[in-house]
């Protein structure tokens, strides 16, 4: 993939963890979040006046019960497309989500849960077509 690597660490799915990583050229950020039960990403808009985080839409990577432990631990990696409108979560050389701003879309492997009423337009499935088109 092409693009701005912001975030790279590693990580032991169940073991709470809170991943910002905001967007250098808009007010878009996303968060990863494992509580200790589940690991989900988020899409967040951010008021230039105020700060205020506004939550756009959230997708399901894993339930941590279904991590065998020959999985941990894992490496977690947040990569912006170079326009800054895109922005993918890597975990384990594997891409588990994309959230695109500008057409307003959030895609993982589980298409869970469904798309919300906000801000999420058509389907949630992310495909190998779009992993490898999304950072040109």
């Amino acid at each position: 993939m092409r693009g701005y690597l912001l975030v790279e660490k590693p990580f032991t799915p169940g073991e709470e963890i809170f991943v910002e990583s905001k967007s250098n050229e808009n007010n878009y950020a996303v968060v990863f979040e494992d509580d200790t039960d589940t690991g989900y990403f988020y899409a967040l808009e951010i008021a230039p006046d105020t700060g205020e985080q506004r939550i756009l839409d959230a997708l399901h990577i894993y339930n941590v019960e279904e991590v065998t432990e020959n999985e941990k631990p894992w490496g977690l990696k947040i990569i912006w497309s170079r326009d800054w409108l895109k922005c993918a979560l890597v975990l384990n050389a594997h891409c588990h989500a994309i959230f695109d701003f500008e057409n307003q879309g959030g895609h993982n492997l589980n298409e869970f849960p469904p798309p919300n009423t906000i801000w999420t337009k058509g389907e949630r499935k992310l495909t190998n077509a779009l992993i490898n088109g999304i950072f040109k």
